[in-house]
């Protein structure tokens, strides 16, 4: 089966701001007919990119069974890091990129990286505020989460 999910994440005073997520799952059953499901939340104090990386990990999460993924972001950081290897070579050197320097948001690429074992994923950028249909309205969730709340404290881990 064939999950399409849709990602962004916003943070307002980036960092340290409040901040929101998104995912949109679409799947088409046997009929034919598409199911959609919208999943949104906020945090009081956090970054654009743990935001951009909790809606990945919280649409996979929602996944109760090996499925066939394509995942949309708006996020380079997070599409990069898979597409160019940066994720396999961070886990080599023991969560440190290339300088040395300690990889941000650990935790969090951990737990994508639990959440998205049992799936095949591929990971495809879209160009953000560009009139994708699905990446507005995660940007329009993940905005109004934001800014509307209500914030979760951003104890994610490091």
């Amino acid at each position: 089966m064939l999950v399409k999910i849709y990602t962004d994440g916003a943070a307002r005073g980036n960092p340290e701001g409040p901040g929101g997520y998104a995912a949109v799952l679409e799947v088409r059953d046997s009929c034919g007919q598409l199911h959609r499901k919208e999943i949104s939340g906020a945090y009081e104090k956090t970054t654009n990119n743990r935001m951009e990386l909790l809606a990945a990990i919280v649409g996979l999460e929602a996944l109760n069974r090996p499925c066939e993924v394509e995942l949309y972001s708006d996020s380079k950081y997070l599409v990069d890091a898979f597409n160019a290897h940066w994720v396999d070579n961070w886990v080599k050197r023991g969560w440190k990129k290339a300088d040395g320097q300690r990889v941000k948001n650990i935790t969090l690429w951990k737990r994508l990286l639990q959440a998205k074992q049992p799936h095949q994923v591929t990971f495809i950028w879209v160009k953000g505020h560009a009139g994708h249909p699905q990446n507005e309205r995660c940007d329009e969730l993940a905005t109004h989460s934001a800014d509307n709340g209500p914030w979760l404290r951003d104890d994610l881990g490091e």
